[in-house]
Order: structure tokens, then sequence, then C-alpha cells
């Protein structure tokens, strides 16, 4: 089986460009993907939520896991090495798009680079995370109001918006669209998203 993860953190990042580039890795080497588990979840969220629990069920000896980026499977360096090199004892083989360099870890100096990889992505969040911090806290001082303007509104679908109007003026149905952007929320939810924003 070939399945492939992938992990957002925020509605602002956009799903669909971790899935195509899957796919075109996919199409390249002329493999086939069985299965996707994407998940919308920050990295501080549990194993269960951010489907880790399901992901070390179903994957099995000779298996295969594409992931976009290494970063995607852990909240922490410990927590990425871990997952990878017990799923390695498995049997799994692994793809990281990314970093093309990390597929086994069957003897030292690759255990070395997978640690050197996970470090770097720790290391990386929290400079994003303090350097977000730093800029809210500047943003506070100089007397900005911080949030969403009143009136504003957000949708799980806006990632997708553009998607959605292409697809409406290639006339397929709504629910084939709905299907096709990975059943997110209820239909009807989607249904109405499309009328409030003039789609349909």
């Amino acid at each position: 089986m070939v399945l492939a993860y992938i992990r957002i953190s925020t509605n602002k990042q956009d799903i669909e460009t971790q899935k195509l580039q899957i796919f075109k890795y996919a199409r390249e080497e002329g493999l086939s993907i069985d299965n996707f588990i994407e998940v919308q979840e920050s990295s501080a969220k549990s194993p269960k939520q951010r489907k880790i629990d399901e992901l070390k069920e179903r994957l099995k000896n000779n298996d295969v896991l594409i992931v976009y980026e290494l970063s995607r499977l852990g909240r922490s360096m410990f927590e990425t090495i871990n997952l990878v090199l017990e799923l390695s004892e498995k049997g799994v083989q692994f793809i990281f798009l990314k970093q093309p360099e990390l597929s086994s870890f069957k003897n030292i100096h690759s255990k070395l680079l997978l640690t050197f990889y996970a470090y770097i992505a720790e290391v990386e969040k929290d400079f994003i995370s303090q350097r977000t911090k730093a800029g809210l806290e500047k943003a506070r001082a100089s007397g900005k109001i911080l949030g969403r303007p009143v009136g504003s509104y957000s949708s799980m679908y806006d990632e997708y918006s553009e998607t959605i109007k292409e697809l409406i003026t290639k006339e397929l149905s709504l629910k084939s669209i709905w299907k096709y952007i990975g059943k997110k929320g209820h239909y009807v939810s989607f249904y109405n998203y499309c009328k409030a924003r003039n789609l349909i």
C-alpha cells in the first residue's frame, strides 16, 4: 500500500499544494497512491487529533508512506524521530518530497541525518513562533487593534474558493465538488457556503 499523509496547521495554508506535489511525484515515479490521510490541525494537538495513531495502525510491512516534508509528522524533534524509527522497524518505507535523502534508517549515518533534519524543523518552528509573538507585541504597543474586524467572517471552504469557482465554471455538480475537496464539513454547509458567496 502507498499512503500519503498531509497536515496543515491552519486554513491559511494550502492543502492542495502538498497534494499536487505528491501526485506529481507519484506520476513521475510510476506510483499509485492507495490512500490519503489529510489533517488540518496544529502540531500542538494530540497524535490522535493529528491522525498519527491512525497512520501507525494502517501502515504495515513493505507499505510506503509519502510526506511532503519531515516536519509534518511531529510536534517536536523527539516525537518525529520516534515515530519515523517506529514505522521503520515495522518495515515501512519513506518518501519525503522535501528531503529525498531521508529514505532509509538502517544505519547510524541515516539516523544521524534524521536527527539533524528533525532538529532543524524544531528550531525553525520555534523561530517562527517567537517572531510571530514579537510582531503581535509590537502591534499592540503601537496601538493596533488585533483580531478579526467586526462583521467579517471566514469559512473552512475559503482556502478552496478558487478551486470551487473553477470547477463550477466547468459545470461540475456541487456534490461532486464537495467530494473533490475531501467532503469537508456537511454537504449542506458546503451548499450554503456556495450560496452565501454567490457562487451559484
